[in-house]
């Protein structure tokens, strides 16, 4: 029986896609079975034609039109019967025990709910791109390990959220917390629902078993530009609307505003300044929007252990990032 779904979004991904799907197919021996299915986001580069003709056996979903990386992820999620979703982008190519080390991962205990793969950069695979994402109190949210040497990433981990970009996620935890969010559009949907799967007591680990190579803003052109400096700035905002509790807010919300102004200072050197005010702006307002109210997390008292060790969480990232650690 197939446990597995590999989930991949594509929007005009015809530079990476085909490399991505080849190395999906030389996974090694004894590995679990697994279904490829491809969330076409209206791509114009040839990627439709390019699955239409030479890969048969991949499952696809063609959308009109770029509904944005979590609806894709969703739309796929929606049309699997799989017990387990490995979400995967576009522009990596996958090690041959990449499906095995996942599987075998997020299998040692029914509470995790997502594993990370460790992702390698692409012209230079003996760094880090990222193991594992970490959030702090700052509200950073930022990538474990990024830009050090891969061999000092070679022991599983417990972290705060799974990089969306390559992970494995357990369907049962998915419908009982929801999907990802749809109001991100992209950037930090999985920092998101890695938050809110920890608020319900579940965990989010790291497996460096499961290597993959990643180009990295493939489809936004760079690290740094206008659009995913708006849509993340603002993304920054919501998760924090959505997520935190009022009181917890208010504590924090000293350590927030120094965070955001280191932040924006940054952009300003970049010239991006105007850019980061007007997606936090954005994001301000998202949390008081009907839809961002709909998808607010609610404050149960049972859950309250768990904001306490997140918040626990948050100081210790915060002296990490610092340590640079």
């Amino acid at each position: 029986m197939t446990e597995i779904t590999v989930v991949i979004p594509n929007y005009n991904g015809m530079k990476y896609l085909p490399g991505c799907l080849q190395a999906l197919q030389n996974q090694e021996p004894g590995s679990p079975d697994f279904t490829v299915l491809v969330v076409d986001n209206g791509s114009k580069d040839g990627s439709v034609e390019e699955l239409k003709e030479k890969w048969p056996k991949v499952e696809k979903i063609y959308l009109e039109e770029n509904t944005g990386f979590c609806h894709a992820v969703n739309i796929g999620i929606e049309n699997l019967k799989t017990t387990y979703v490995i979400l995967l982008n576009n522009d990596t190519k996958v090690e041959s025990g990449f499906v095995k080390s996942l599987y075998e991962a997020i299998q040692q205990d029914e509470r995790i709910f997502s594993v990370s793969a460790k992702m390698l950069m692409w012209d230079k695979p003996e760094l880090i791109d990222d193991a594992g994402d970490r959030y702090c109190v700052l509200g950073w949210a930022y990538a474990r390990g990024n830009g050090k040497p891969a061999e000092a990433y070679n022991n599983p981990a417990e972290i705060f959220s799974a990089c969306g970009g390559a992970a494995i996620y357990r369907k049962s935890i998915l419908e009982e917390i929801g999907l990802f969010d749809e109001e991100h559009f992209a950037y930090l949907e999985d920092l998101d629902i890695g938050y809110r799967a920890r608020i319900f007591g579940y965990r989010n680990t790291y497996e460096p078993k499961a290597k993959v190579l990643h180009f990295g803003s493939a489809s936004t052109g760079s690290r740094y530009n206008e659009r995913k400096t708006l849509l993340a700035s603002a993304n920054n905002i919501y998760v924090i609307g959505k997520n935190m509790p009022l009181l917890q807010l208010l504590f924090n919300l000293p350590f927030l505003v120094l965070g955001f102004t280191v932040k924006f200072l940054f952009f300003c050197k970049k010239g991006m300044g105007r850019i980061y005010l007007r997606g936090l702006w954005q994001g301000f307002k998202r949390c008081f929007s009907s839809a961002g109210r709909s998808h607010k997390v609610r404050f149960q008292v049972k859950n309250l252990g768990n904001y306490i060790r997140i918040q626990g969480q948050l100081y210790v990232n915060t002296f990490r990032i610092l340590m640079k650690s």
